[in-house]
């Protein structure tokens, strides 16, 4: 006789109703077809990638190529498309295959466009390839019935919890901060910004505000998912989250974030909530499981999960702050935690007749661009050695590479972040054992204390 499911792999395999999760894919849809719009109406793709001339890029993904004009246009036409077809449900594994890849590539193309809420959506698009979420409410299940099904397993439903968790989780760790609890930075620098708002702007304007507004932070984002996950402080949660994401979204320039979080949070509710507001049958009772897990899918979901943990963790293994020298900045969910500066110019020097140069970072960059690069060691270091190879190309080299890097971080006097006497075009293309980033400023920030 074969031994049934354990409990823990009942519970995992229970059918629940899909609604939550048809809502999320449909929502999911239509939130990128609308970002990808407003992308192309903003005029950000010349922007960001027809103006540029350089593009500075992923280790590993140095062969990734900027396409022209009309293919990134191309791109964009395609990613909106499998946007919808994800929210119609229509086509739906070849949709999501296809949105998930063109995200990854168009992620790649600058590291200077990296934000964490890109991040997350090219995750939520690779659990979409995965996740059955077209067997319900979807064109695919009225083309082929056979597909239809009410309810899904209920891993499906806790994979994205998992996700959000995560994110939530390592936002408010990285608030656990001196400078983000006890100096209120870097919010006293972006709320004295908004000291003109009319009404509001003299409360922007006063220490106590920031400093409320840090240690609220702090506990939203460490507290918020658990919150979430009981049925009695749900409600009163939600309304948290879409009191907390609306003043951002007021505040701070932060994109779609706001609206993505507010719409990826409501799969803490039971899983049937979207009936409420639709006319259709009751929701299916689910009955026990029978099905297991297999081995495999356990094994590649524990690598998964192991990854999502410990990523985030990485910059422990390199000495200084990750704010500073930015090893271990991304992927790791340290949201609005830095503000950074900075001004750099690069010294060229011939090796074989001792002729100096000074070239501008904006000779090879955009104002943007140079911006983004600034407080950024990494790309100080990919933008070195592009010089060195632009000098070779013209007939200068071989070339030494000096930056001259000042940088104001959270509200500090403007540092060198990097040792103006290393040749950074013989440094290799790593941060890991990067000897050319000089520590962090042991001063704390410029800022007005509460009392």
């Amino acid at each position: 006789m074969t031994e049934g499911p354990k409990g823990w792999e009942q519970h995992l395999t229970r059918p629940i109703d899909a609604a939550s999760l048809v809502a999320f894919r449909v929502m999911f849809g239509l939130m990128m077809a609308f970002g990808l719009a407003r992308f192309v109406l903003q005029g950000w793709i010349d922007k960001l990638y027809v103006g540029p001339n350089f593009f500075f890029k992923y280790p590993g993904f140095e062969w990734v190529t900027v396409p022209d004009r009309a293919g990134l246009y191309t791109l964009f036409a395609v990613l909106f498309v499998s946007a919808l077809l994800i929210a119609l449900g229509l086509f739906y594994r070849a949709a999501t295959i296809v949105f998930f890849f063109a995200f990854a590539y168009l992620q790649l193309l600058d590291v200077t466009n990296y934000l964490n809420h890109y991040y997350f959506v090219l995750l939520l698009a690779g659990w979409l390839v995965v996740l059955p979420l077209h067997r319900h409410y979807s064109l695919d299940a009225r083309r082929r019935p056979a597909l239809a099904s009410a309810t899904l397993p209920a891993w499906c439903l806790y994979a994205l919890r998992f996700q959000i968790g995560v994110l939530y989780v390592y936002a408010g760790l990285a608030k656990l901060s001196v400078d983000w609890l006890f100096h209120a930075q870097p919010l006293q620098i972006w709320l004295l910004n908004r000291s003109e708002t009319p009404v509001l702007g003299p409360l922007f304007a006063l220490p106590a505000t920031a400093y409320l507004m840090s240690w609220a932070g702090f506990f939203y984002d460490l507290s918020i998912p658990f919150w979430l996950s009981f049925r009695r402080t749900r409600p009163y949660a939600y309304l948290v989250v879409l009191t907390f994401h609306f003043v951002t979204h007021v505040l701070f320039e932060i994109g779609m974030f706001p609206l993505i979080m507010s719409v990826v949070t409501l799969l803490f509710f039971d899983p049937s909530w979207p009936r409420r507001f639709v006319r259709s049958a009751p929701a299916p009772i689910a009955a026990a499981s029978t099905s297991r897990l297999s081995r495999p899918a356990l094994a590649v979901f524990a690598v998964y999960a192991a990854v999502q943990v410990l990523v985030p963790l990485r910059h422990f293994v390199v000495p200084g702050d990750v704010l500073w020298n930015e090893v271990g900045m991304r992927y790791a969910w340290k949201v609005m935690v830095r503000e950074k500066n900075g001004s750099i110019s690069y010294r060229v020097r011939s090796k074989a007749t001792g002729r100096e140069w000074r070239v501008s970072a904006h000779e090879y960059l955009t104002w943007r661009q140079a911006n983004e690069m600034s407080g950024q060691p990494d790309l100080i270091l990919q933008l070195a050695h592009h010089i060195a190879k632009d000098f070779g190309a013209k007939g200068l080299g071989p070339v030494e590479v000096y930056a001259d890097a000042l940088v104001s971080w959270n509200g500090r006097a403007p540092a060198r972040l990097i040792d103006p006497n290393i040749d950074l075009s013989a440094q290799p293309d790593t941060v890991l054992t990067a000897q050319y980033i000089l520590p962090e400023p042991p001063e704390p920030p410029i800022g007005r204390p509460l009392y």
